[in-house]
């Protein structure tokens, strides 16, 4: 069980994008990454090909490194760490700062 899943909203709190908070569209377990909509944007330059028929230059977000983001609590809206717990049968996770259990 991880401790950022997809549609977590998190803040980031290093880096160049340090404040900002976005919802997380995607997570890479295997490289220990996470996408956040609106965080860490590039521009990549497109050529035109028989998929990709309009070319220029687009923006788009990159994978951020999961330690550079924390999950903010549902119940009190603060970014914080998280810790797990079991509640009947199923590991739950929970907030450092208040306490409270959230899938």
């Amino acid at each position: 069980m991880r401790k950022v899943k997809k549609g977590d909203r998190v803040k980031v709190i290093s880096g160049d994008d340090r404040g900002k908070i976005g919802k997380v569209i995607r997570v890479f377990p295997d490289r220990q990454r996470v996408l956040v909509e609106g965080v860490n944007i590039v521009t990549k330059h497109q050529r035109p090909t028989q998929t990709v028929r309009e070319p220029g230059i687009i923006k788009k977000e990159a994978p951020i490194h999961w330690s550079n983001v924390r999950v903010i609590c549902p119940e009190c809206g603060v970014p914080t760490r998280i810790g797990f717990t079991w509640v009947e049968g199923q590991k739950l996770r929970q907030c450092k700062k208040c306490g409270a259990s959230f899938q």
